[in-house]
């Protein structure tokens, strides 16, 4: 078997703000075709334009070389190697950044083309599964007051969710607010449902600020703090969570090992959160997850955008030593609702399913991809 295409797909709604932090109002997603008619789908959580330009660009020199170009006339199934082709082919432009956010789509296209070619699903591919489902997070934007946060997180579980995530939005701002919001939720989330809180990257370099508001989740109850600063704040993250007793996560803006290798080792957070359609795919998750184990360190992925995250998410989540919590996006748009045919809907007991089907065991709605394509075929 042998690829003879890569095709990039830009998505988007009708209408996007770009004002907010929801990375699901536009998409990218790839398609590695074959000589045999199998076709593996991925996604790129990414600026949908530029990723794709990476992947259909003409090569300039040895390690400048679009992506599309690498892989044509390659064996689908030999993913490591390919893995190693892209990456060193664009060093030029890439190691970090976009270029790898769009190598994870095509990797993530390289596991679902795999699991089909071979009858199973990935996360028979990638190890030995420990668990069919996974404790799911409802992941929402920070409502504006404390009134509707707690409507909010009231909404969540009662439609199944035993913890629920509430970010960016207006924290940061003003941190009496920030812990008022938080305290909004606890109260509504009472004692079945965790609350988990994502900064969005709103204290910067303050460490003063994040170790005040860190004190206060902790008295809450709260589950975690995410991303209080800047990613590259190594020291900022280091003195926070040699603080603090409440864990610190980040990471969904890191690629590749290396990356997270200076996140754990200078940044000592205490859970890494790598998103699979960003930090390499699924090959490179594996080798975070595995670094992050060689720390103390558990892998919580993060999955924001549509079911092919999901799904993907949670063939690692499967494998994963121990699987805290699938992110689960609750945004209501429709390449979050409607792009893949499979909903992967909540059980009654808070949790989602791994997909059983051949690789990601997700398909997708070729209408819905049709109507929100916006570039040229």
């Amino acid at each position: 078997m042998k690829i003879t295409d890569v095709e990039a797909i830009v998505l988007r709604q009708p209408a996007v703000d770009e004002g907010i932090a929801d990375g699901s109002q536009d998409d990218l997603i790839v398609l590695v075709h074959t000589d045999e008619g199998l076709t593996g789908i991925g996604e790129v959580d990414s600026a949908p334009e530029v990723a794709a330009a990476l992947i259909r660009g003409n090569g300039s020199h040895a390690v400048a070389i679009g992506l599309r170009e690498l892989l044509v006339g390659e064996d689908p199934l030999d993913i490591e190697r390919l893995w190693q082709k892209m990456y060193r082919g664009t060093i030029y432009v890439g190691r970090r950044g976009i270029t790898v956010h769009a190598i994870s789509g095509i990797d993530i296209a390289l596991w679902d083309l795999k699991g089909k070619a071979l009858g199973r699903p990935v996360c028979e591919l990638i190890g030995e599964p420990k668990r069919d489902r996974v404790r799911a997070y409802a992941s929402r934007l920070m409502p504006e007051t404390p009134e509707e946060t707690r409507e909010a997180v009231a909404e969540l579980r009662a439609q199944g969710f035993t913890a629920v995530k509430l970010g960016w939005g207006p924290l940061g701002k003003d941190l009496g607010h920030d812990l008022a919001l938080a305290a909004a939720a606890r109260e509504a989330g009472g004692d079945g449902v965790d609350i988990l809180i994502d900064a969005g990257l709103g204290y910067g370099d303050d460490v003063e600020r994040a170790t005040y508001v860190a004190r206060g989740l902790e008295e809450l109850g709260v589950r975690w703090l995410e991303e209080p600063f800047e990613p590259d704040e190594y020291e900022a993250y280091a003195a926070l969570a040699d603080s603090v007793e409440i864990p610190v996560a980040a990471g969904e803006q890191d690629a590749t090992r290396w990356g997270f290798r200076e996140l754990l080792e200078r940044g000592h957070v205490d859970i890494v959160q790598p998103d699979v359609t960003r930090c390499g795919g699924i090959s490179e998750l594996l080798r975070i997850a595995d670094l992050a184990a060689a720390h103390g360190v558990p892998t919580v992925p993060h999955a924001w955008k549509s079911g092919i995250i999901k799904a993907a998410s949670l063939h690692v989540n499967a494998v994963l030593p121990e699987a805290l919590y699938q992110e689960y996006c609750v945004a209501e748009t429709p390449i979050n609702t409607e792009l893949t045919v499979e909903r992967l809907p909540i059980e009654a007991d808070g949790t989602v399913a791994v997909p059983t089907g051949p690789g990601l065991g997700v398909e997708l709605d070729f209408d819905v991809v049709e109507r929100l394509r916006v570039d040229g075929r």
